[in-house]
């Protein structure tokens, strides 16, 4: 077993004090996940399960915990996705300030592991290493049964001198495909194609054939020299890998729903085990509302996806599009006229329209307030 290195950032902690100073809806949104518990460290959860047969593949790799706010220049720059790319875009990312965000992906460890003052002594001795890092990440989303905003990743890295080790892709393959057999059983099958990633080259993405159907598994790769000179290695070469917990937790359970993983129903949490088939303890009714507003067409979906989940929480099923058109006669020049209809369903119990109106209401009077909408 490797050593496990928590990395504590001064100006993490600090600007969590400003947040919690703060009582503007968007600090109050970013709050409330931060506050969100981590599954992949939580005993009961299957997201941990996954997480326990990674480690045991990757016997005498350090286990590296990294803050949840980080410098933009850290999780971006660093990773070549400079000013401008889609992943800094506002729209997808949960900005704590102009300069810090919650993490989007793990790989961010790369820069805090490297850095580090052990680390970097094994750097010095010319040795080999490797790390894995796991816990929650938050990118904005759509709002469905698939996807969360808050969900969880895993990521692992190899490097070893050039002068005594030269990696290479089947080197990688053959270490994912023992974590899959690890998750899923010996007799899973495997396929990996080539594929793009900012910080490794070449990269591979390898599927898994789950119930008859070809899943996404991992994004994986050599790490690119240039991105390694980034925190100061040179003369290493090796290999990396991420994955999703939440799509691989899902397909071994047939999982119907995203929301199931953080249930406290004794009925649900005793099904949560890798490999059990869950079976629906019951099909609530849905309660359905639509909401049609004028808007700006500055309007950013992902934004009023946020509102949304953050007003409804767990009661919100689905945000459906049933109508987007522009009339700049009758809305004006610069306008969009949008519908949605939100799917409210416990997995849990019954909702009843005295507990849902409440929250639809304040739903479109944030609408109004936030995004300067005109109902309709």
């Amino acid at each position: 077993m490797g050593k496990y290195i928590k990395i504590v950032s001064k100006e993490a902690h600090i600007l969590r004090d400003k947040l919690n100073q703060r009582s503007d809806f968007e600090s109050g949104r970013i709050k409330r996940y931060l506050d969100m518990p981590d599954l992949s460290r939580t005993s009961d959860s299957p997201l941990k399960e996954i997480v326990d047969r990674t480690l045991s593949v990757l016997r005498g790799f350090d286990v590296v915990e990294i803050p949840e706010i980080i410098p933009t220049k850290i999780l971006f720059d660093l990773f070549n996705m400079p000013e401008g790319h889609p992943a800094r875009s506002k729209s997808d990312t949960y900005y704590v300030d102009e300069k810090n965000v919650l993490r989007t992906h793990d790989t961010a460890f790369w820069y805090y592991y490297l850095n580090h003052p052990e680390i970097q002594g094994r750097i010095n001795k010319n040795e080999s290493f490797g790390a894995v890092c796991y816990g929650k990440v938050y990118r904005k989303d759509e709002i469905d049964r698939s996807h969360m905003n808050v969900f969880h990743q895993i990521g692992g890295l190899y490097l070893a001198p050039d002068s005594k080790q030269t990696v290479a892709a089947d080197d990688l393959k053959d270490t994912l495909s023992k974590i899959g057999k690890s998750i899923f059983g010996e007799n899973i099958k495997f396929r990996f194609y080539e594929h793009t990633f900012p910080y490794t080259d070449p990269s591979y993405e390898m599927e898994a054939e789950i119930n008859g159907k070809w899943v996404e598994m991992v994004g994986s790769g050599l790490p690119r020299k240039s991105v390694l000179s980034n925190f100061g290695v040179t003369g290493y070469n090796g290999w990396a890998f991420g994955f999703g917990l939440e799509r691989l937790a899902m397909a071994s359970m047939e999982l119907p729903d995203i929301r199931l993983l953080w249930s406290d129903d004794p009925r649900v949490k005793k099904q949560l085990k890798l490999g059990n088939k869950f079976k629906e303890v019951s099909k609530f009714p849905p309660i359905t509302r639509d909401i049609s507003f004028v808007v700006e067409k500055t309007f950013v979906p992902n934004n009023y996806f946020d509102l949304i989940r953050h007003i409804g929480g767990d009661l919100v099923e689905q945000v459906e599009l049933l109508d987007k058109y522009e009339n700049a006669e009758k809305f004006g020049k610069e306008k969009l006229s949008y519908t949605y209809r939100i799917v409210y369903r416990s997995n849990e119990r019954t909702l009843t329209t005295e507990e849902i109106d409440p929250i639809q209401g304040k739903i479109y009077k944030e609408t109004v307030k936030q995004f300067g909408a005109e109902l309709r």
